[in-house]
């Protein structure tokens, strides 16, 4: 039977007088077999492989995933799927940070399927969802704009056909089709051969990602249904939670690379970890990484659970995530002295992942400003 069956959600129970939230046991045994598939089909080597070869995704792990029903974790039950939850899409993509995984997950295995769930047509749910599912089909996302936008970028729609620039289309490479968000925030679904569509790869820091940019001239589309905007919303506060979630499975990692190399490393004829500025330097990781995994965890309940919440504690998550990674990255790094900057090691594939996660949908001060808007403390721009 697949891993990934639809599992309980997670949530907040009483019982004489307090409260307690976590993982259920089905969400418990989907992070181990993911974990457990990852330690066997993706080593650093593989990773660096892949980052540093022409091809974008590894099919090995990819293949590996499916197999766990990867694939289908977000498309509704009646179309082939395991209709699962947001907090078991934060379970998994946590562990595909802490192994840096070089596959496609959050654009297809997420945005998409909620987005096509939400607002996609009879027709549309029929053709795409199955085909998602079963993995003959990917779909890249591209929400940039929606955030902020470079100047000269942005898509505007003239009856059916699309004109403009998107930038960092998540899930890039290999594409069947493009989820594509408007001016207007409305979504559109254009395929990978349209006429008048250009596809440009993108590189960024981190190599364990394809991203790219699409142009589109006088370009057909499928748009999905007109909700002013209420699912690219939705899709933003999805994406924020898995990338905050992508965080703390690469802080992980790093944080216990750095306690390994400091009960390993020798210096002055003593190990490094029995300096008390190195002791302070992986308590200070430890004290300030931990904490944000139930404020993940709590977003990613919310947005199932409580949709009222969802974009406030969307936001706190990928912020303060954000800052406490850049924190754990550097730290780390620092930890591992000179060795810590070079390839052997390859601790710059967890700190560039994080600094990805930080930016994409919006950095830091970005989304704190959204949600002091949201909260009527500030008016919008």
């Amino acid at each position: 039977a697949s891993t990934a069956r639809r599992s309980r959600r997670g949530s907040p129970t009483t019982g004489s007088g307090l409260m307690d939230f976590g993982l259920s046991q089905d969400q418990q045994m989907l992070r181990e077999a993911i974990a457990r598939c990852l330690a066997d089909t993706c080593p650093l080597d593989h990773v660096r492989e892949c980052a540093e070869g022409e091809a974008s995704y590894s099919e090995k792990v990819q293949s590996a995933l499916s197999e766990l029903g990867l694939t289908g974790m977000m498309v509704p039950q009646g179309y082939g799927g395991h209709g699962m939850t947001l907090l078991d899409a934060a379970v998994v993509a946590e562990q595909l940070a802490y192994a840096v995984a070089p596959v496609p997950f959050l654009a297809n295995h997420v945005l998409a399927p909620i987005a096509l769930a939400q607002a996609g047509s009879d027709a549309q749910q029929a053709e795409w969802l199955p085909k998602i599912a079963s993995g003959k089909a990917r779909i890249a996302v591209a929400l940039a704009e929606t955030v902020e936008a470079r100047s000269g970028a942005g898509v505007t729609c003239d009856g059916e056909k699309l004109n403009g620039t998107a930038l960092f289309a998540l899930d890039f490479a290999g594409a069947d089709a493009f989820l594509v968000a408007d001016t207007g925030g409305r979504l559109h679904i254009v395929r990978a051969d349209a006429a008048g569509l250009e596809k440009i790869p993108l590189t960024t820091i981190d190599r364990t990602r394809s991203v790219g940019e699409l142009r589109f001239e006088q370009v057909e589309t499928e748009p999905l249904a007109d909700d002013g905007g209420a699912t690219a919303s939705r899709l933003r506060d999805a994406g924020r939670v898995v990338l905050a979630a992508d965080s703390i499975g690469a802080g992980q990692a790093m944080i216990e690379k750095a306690v390994d190399y400091a009960g390993q490393r020798e210096q002055f004829g003593r190990i490094i970890g029995s300096f008390q500025a190195v002791k302070h330097m992986c308590a200070e990781m430890a004290a300030r990484h931990e904490p944000c995994r139930s404020l993940v965890w709590y977003a990613a309940h919310a947005f199932d659970a409580a949709p009222g919440e969802a974009m406030l504690a969307a936001c706190h998550a990928k912020s303060h995530t954000g800052e406490v990674h850049r924190f754990v990255a550097r730290t780390s790094t620092e930890v591992h002295g000179g060795m810590g900057f070079t390839d052997l090691l390859g601790l710059h594939y967890w700190f560039k992942r994080i600094g990805f996660d930080r930016q994409i949908l919006g950095g830091p001060e970005v989304v704190r400003a959204e949600a002091a808007v949201q909260q009527g403390w500030t008016r919008a721009a």
